[in-house]
């Protein structure tokens, strides 16, 4: 099971980083789950991702207060609605707009849900 483990931990943290500048695909949520299967297969590996110069400062402050920084928050939602907005254009179904804007809506709503971090 160690080894499933790393390799969908692997696998999770990749979606997680591809998430990043595909803003449809959740970013946390993938973290959080390689953070767990890394908790259960791999010391060395949990604390890699932690550790991490970009992911792990944001990682720790989610896992911690469960809180995103306002910059994380404005680039996540301007690259959502600028995404959506630009493939609205590209389809012209009406349906598929429904669904865009649908979803939007809803993980704005996700993201503006969380405490907004206090940097210093």
């Amino acid at each position: 099971m160690r080894y499933i483990y790393i390799t969908l931990g692997c696998i999770f943290t990749a979606l997680g980083m591809l998430g990043i500048f595909i803003p449809i695909m959740p970013t946390t949520p993938f973290l959080l789950l390689s953070a767990a299967l890394f908790l259960k297969s791999s010391d060395k590996l949990y604390s890699w991702l932690l550790n991490q110069r970009l992911l792990g400062p944001y990682l720790r402050n989610f896992m911690e207060k469960r809180a995103i920084p306002l910059h994380a928050k404005i680039i996540s939602i301007t690259l959502l609605w600028t995404t959506l907005i630009y493939c609205s254009i590209l389809f012209h179904a009406a349906w598929l707009r429904i669904i865009f804007a649908a979803t939007a809506i809803g993980v704005t709503l996700y993201i503006v849900s969380f405490k907004t971090l206090k940097t210093n």
